[in-house]
């Protein structure tokens, strides 16, 4: 009983089960009273042409046509009736004249007398059947008339003159008896289907039981609620797959960060206008965590969790995070850093350069320290003065300034192009990609050209210092671009990265803009290949672009990425 009942209460298989077996119990009803009708019915219509087929084949018989036209036609017309009577199973067959006069009758009282029933259609030529009550009792009966010689019956057309008509019938309640006969066995057959009926409707309720995992539907109704209510609530996106690969669940955030239709449950993944890379992150073919993938203008992070039903696969759930906002911060927390630890490294030369100037001091070369210190004011100015005069953003200048002495402190000489023009700040937005642009791009050029130092002094002799090469140098163009120059509508902001590396192969030049590619060795166990594939993502939504070239020589690399400007990008 606990499969039907849940504390006191009718469950779901048990209100199934009820209901299938009312369900068949009414419609088993329904048939077998209209079963008992029809065959009512039919056992009626077969007694009715049984009846008028005898009927039929005695008002054409000669002995009965001539026997009507005799002056005393009951001396020969009864017993001949009665035989016929038995034979046929009737239980009267009546021969009348046409004014209803009996010639033949089971009670023999009667003949000679007028019938009960009016003779009707038979005296004027028609044929009649019908259910009539007459001195047998209520008779199902025909009436057929008789036609002197040479007349007939054709099409419901009378030819000749009637000389009488033959009324047979039988009795009603042996149709009755025989229909009631019938009875018990469709009673048995109803009751035989509804057994079975039962059975499968108990097999159907404990199915159902078995796909819904027991639950009632006040607990469906909860979860579906809960879930819905889930779904909805977090932020995260989550994506379902079923082991084909087809959409299953998608909420409203991750419909916002992929890009999906409002409908996309039902869709295949491959329907879908998803990524390479994203389609391999969901179907598991990057496995792992905590995957990144660029999506249009955002940076998510994946995280796929296979889930299996009874030992089989049943697809998967990926949640997806939005982390545009944290590598943005990200990468102008990595800016400040960058300027800071210029800063810290211009700190520790400046003092070994006092140190130095005390030392020639107190050894007394006077002149010596006042060339040194010529020496330095003339670089540092240039340097300084070369970023301020070009470069009027603060921000810019002071991240080329910090590039510089990051550089300097590698052995490498970080070079201001000539052509470096921003005649005044830029918008906070503007700002933040330039930033990012020319943060990753510089600090790509300073890995290609440490490892081209590197690998050329392996080459050297061993007291070569790789790190002295004159050859290892960046050069560095920032150029803003007026709407007037570009004949594009907008500015433009031009950001260029030469190198002295060892360059970029060409098998390799279409995919370093990819995510996840890299060259390098991840020396800290961080995310590599992500840089170059952030900066031309921050390019093209921004409507721009980024391009790798080979320069003149033989070694190295060019990067230039263009970032449009808006109108108000520049401030005054």
């Amino acid at each position: 009983m606990t499969a039907f009942t849940d504390r006191g209460r009718l469950s779901l298989t048990g209100a199934l089960f009820i209901g299938y077996v009312l369900l068949l119990v009414v419609a088993l009803a329904a048939v077998g009273t209209l079963w008992a009708v029809h065959f009512d019915r039919e056992t009626d219509r077969q007694y009715a042409e049984r009846v008028l087929t005898v009927a039929r084949s005695v008002a054409v018989l000669p002995e009965v046509v001539e026997g009507l036209q005799q002056p005393a036609p009951s001396a020969e017309l009864d017993p001949l009736a009665d035989r016929i009577a038995d034979s046929a199973g009737a239980d009267f067959l009546v021969i009348a004249s046409p004014d209803g006069t009996r010639h033949t009758h089971p009670d023999k009282d009667l003949i000679g007398q007028q019938v009960s029933t009016p003779p009707g259609p038979a005296a004027e030529g028609q044929e009649w059947t019908g259910v009539e009550d007459g001195t047998q009792g209520r008779t199902v009966r025909a009436k057929i008339p008789v036609f002197a010689e040479g007349g007939s019956l054709h099409a419901g057309d009378a030819e000749g003159e009637v000389v009488g008509y033959v009324s047979l019938g039988i009795l009603d309640d042996d149709a009755t008896t025989e229909a009631r006969a019938a009875v018990p066995a469709i009673l048995g057959t109803t009751a035989v289907v509804l057994g079975l009926g039962v059975v499968g409707a108990w097999a159907l309720s404990r199915q159902v039981r078995t796909k819904t995992h027991g639950l009632e539907p006040a607990q469906i109704t909860a979860l579906l609620e809960g879930r819905e209510a889930l779904l909805y609530a977090v932020r995260e996106g989550v994506l379902g797959v079923d082991g084909d690969g087809r959409v299953v669940l998608a909420n409203p955030p991750v419909r916002e960060l992929l890009g999906l239709p409002e409908h996309a449950e039902g869709f295949h993944l491959d329907d879908l206008e998803l990524s390479e890379r994203v389609r391999d992150v969901v179907t598991g073919a990057d496995p792992g965590e905590d995957r990144i993938l660029l999506v249009g203008g955002r940076i998510l992070v994946a995280n796929r969790m296979p889930v299996r039903i009874r030992g089989h696969d049943a697809g998967a759930v990926v949640t997806l995070r939005d982390r545009t906002e944290l590598d943005r911060l990200t990468g102008e927390l990595d800016g400040a850093r960058t300027v800071t630890r210029g800063l810290r490294s211009q700190t520790h030369e400046f003092a070994n350069r006092v140190h130095t100037v005390a030392g020639l001091l107190d050894l007394g070369a006077h002149g010596e320290a006042r060339d040194y210190l010529a020496d330095l004011t003339a670089s540092h100015t240039r340097v300084g003065t070369g970023v301020s005069e070009h470069v009027h953003d603060p921000t810019l200048a002071a991240l080329a300034l910090a590039k510089s002495a990051q550089a300097s402190e590698q052995g490498v000489e970080l070079q201001l192009s000539p052509l470096t023009h921003v005649p005044g700040p830029l918008g906070a937005e503007e700002r933040t990609d330039a930033l990012l642009v020319l943060g990753n791009l510089v600090d790509n050029a300073l890995d290609a050209v440490r490892a081209g130092a590197q690998k050329r002094g392996a080459a050297d002799p061993p007291d070569a210092d790789p790190a002295g090469d004159p050859e290892n140098w960046v050069e560095l163009l920032v150029r803003l671009h007026p709407e007037s120059g570009t004949g594009l509508g907008h500015d433009l902001l031009e950001i260029r990265v030469t190198d002295s590396g060892q360059g970029v192969p060409d098998d390799v030049a279409e995919e370093i803009f990819r995510f996840g590619f890299t060259t390098k060795a991840s020396r800290d166990g961080g995310t590599r290949g992500l840089g170059l594939a952030l900066v031309k993502q921050v390019c093209e939504n921004r409507g721009g672009s980024v391009e790798m070239e080979a320069p003149d020589t033989e070694e190295g690399a060019v990067f230039t990425a263009c970032l449009p400007m808006t109108a108000a990008a520049v401030v005054p």
